[in-house]
This record gives structure tokens, sequence and C-alpha cells, in this order.
């Protein structure tokens, strides 16, 4: 292939890169796409991958159904995301026949295997999902991770302790997340014990990871164990809104409502929507002169887009 062609083509692909994730530019960067004649696996790739964090999975599909190659095992990892995020009966229809027909040898590929086992919890095929896991000769911890996080969201909290029990590798911070989530669910003594043995292993730099320590303190006020969740709370360098409505929600779960407006009271950061239901949740439980004023003071300063919102309103 001639090198100014290639120069052209990977000029191409850099400006359809640009143009979806900077620009945005949904429309423009799929007539750049529609201008190439000759297209690779690559460009697809690159191109799938921009339409889904624009939030447009179903253009990856509409692409794909005119696709004249064979999807190569990177290609059909970003499909499987594609129908995972769309999980509607076109993504089912697509990703399960994709899927029959992958060679087997993409079968032993980490990211496709998972890419189609989070695909298929998603849809809720938690026996085909499992086929797959059992299958693969290695596994690493983001498949453990996809397989913990698939039972968790198909609410079956004693399988994905059972298989987080199984892994002999160290985890990373996305899977402390998912176990901690899935004992604060269960919250039976199994749980219990299990979410507080993770935590006390848990590295050191993890706890300066927000969304990890969150669902921490999630888990320990689902527990009950208040102090625990606080001391978790005092040593995070940087908090954001969820880890407040965290630690509001959990004194409110565990009726400690002064506590609970305490707290709400040193927020210096933007509320989001599910704050305000929190703290309306806890002036409604305590219904004192405080809990009064600090109600009707948050519901005058609510943005107006929120109370179209039916759990705030």
């Amino acid at each position: 292939m001639p090198s100014n062609f290639l120069s052209k083509i990977f000029k191409i692909q850099a400006i359809i890169n640009k143009t979806l994730m900077k620009s945005k530019d949904i429309d423009n960067a799929m007539h750049l796409f529609s201008s190439i004649t000759n297209k690779s696996n690559y460009m697809y790739t690159v191109m799938f991958k921009g339409l889904i964090t624009n939030n447009v999975a179903e253009k990856v599909l509409d692409l794909f159904d005119e696709m004249k190659i064979e999807p190569d095992q990177f290609t059909l990892s970003v499909l499987f995301n594609a129908c995972a995020v769309l999980n509607n009966n076109r993504a089912m229809k697509t990703g399960k026949k994709l899927l029959a027909k992958m060679p087997e040898n993409y079968r032993n590929n980490n990211i496709t295997s998972t890419s189609a086992i989070d695909m298929l919890m998603k849809f809720g095929d938690v026996e085909s999902a499992e086929r797959i896991f059992r299958l693969m000769k290695t596994k690493n911890i983001i498949t453990y991770g996809a397989m913990v996080k698939g039972y968790v969201g198909n609410e079956m909290f004693e399988k994905a302790l059972n298989i987080f029990e199984k892994i002999d590798i160290e985890l990373d911070d996305v899977t402390y997340t998912i176990v901690f989530n899935c004992c604060a669910k269960l919250c039976n003594d199994r749980a219990m014990k299990i979410g507080k043995y993770v935590l006390a292993k848990m590295p050191e730099n993890y706890r300066n990871y927000i969304i990890t320590s969150t669902s921490a303190i999630d888990m320990l006020m689902k527990f009950g164990d208040v102090e625990s969740a606080e001391r978790i709370f005092r040593s995070m360098k940087t908090k954001n809104i969820i880890t407040y409505g965290a630690m509001v929600k959990g004194y409110v779960e565990n009726e400690i409502f002064e506590k609970a407006l305490d707290l709400f009271e040193k927020i210096d950061t933007e509320l989001d929507h599910v704050t305000y239901t929190i703290v309306f949740n806890c002036c409604a439980k305590l219904c004192n002169d405080r809990a009064m004023k600090i109600g009707k003071k948050l519901l005058a300063k609510m943005p107006e887009n929120y109370r179209n919102n039916n759990y705030i309103s």
C-alpha cells in the first residue's frame, strides 16, 4: 500500500478521533468516516469507541451492519461493549450472534472474553457468562471483576462472594469497590466478615480513591459500624458530593439524624439531586425546629430543574 495513501488514512483517522472526542461533532465524524473507501478494523474500533464515549452506541450497531470486513478480536471487544451499554433487543440479538460466530482462538484473549462476559451479564444471561469464564485458560483481575460485578448486577450476591474468595491474584481498586458494594447489598454475617477483612488488607494508597473509599463507607454504614465509616471519611484527602452523600445517608439509615444535619451543613460543594433527596428525608424523619429550618431553606435554593425529579419532589 503506497505510503502517501497510508499517510492520508492516518490523517483522516486523527481528524475523526479529534472530531469525536474533543468537539463531540458526531455528524461530521460520521461523514468523514463514510468518505474512507478501505476501512480497517482499527478504523472501525476507533470510531466505535468514540461513539460509545459520546453516548450514541446505537450508531455503533448501524455502522457494524454496513461493515464489509470481519471484525477482529479488538473490534469485537468494542462491539460487545456497545451491546452491553445498549442492552436492548437489537443489542442482545447482535451481541449473541457475534459471540456464536466468534473464532475459537479469540476466546483466549482476555479483553475480548471479558467484554463478552460483561455483555452477557448485562443481558441477564448468567449461565452463558459462566460458561465463557470456565473456558478461559488464563484470567486476570479484570475478568474476575466482570464476573463479580455481573453477579452483583443480577442480585446473586452469594455467588459473587463465592467467586471472589477464589481470586488468587492481587486486587485492583475496581474489584475492591465491587466487593464492598456486594457486601453492602448482602449485609449478612458472611458479608460483614469478608467486607471487613478485605477493607483491613486494602493497600493504603487505595484509600485516596474516592469511589473505593466511598463504597467502603457505604458498606460500613450498612453494617451499622458508624465509627469505622467516620474514620475512613476523616482520613480521605479529597471528598466529593457522593462521599458526603454516603455519609449523610449512612447517618440517616442508622437514625443519627442530628449528625446527618451537622455534616450536611459542612458541605461546601454543589449538591446533586441524590443529596437533596437524602437531606429532605432526614429532615422529615427528625421533624424538629432545626430540621424544618434546614429543609425549607434547602427547598428554597434547590435548582429549578431538580423540581422535575420525582424522587426529590
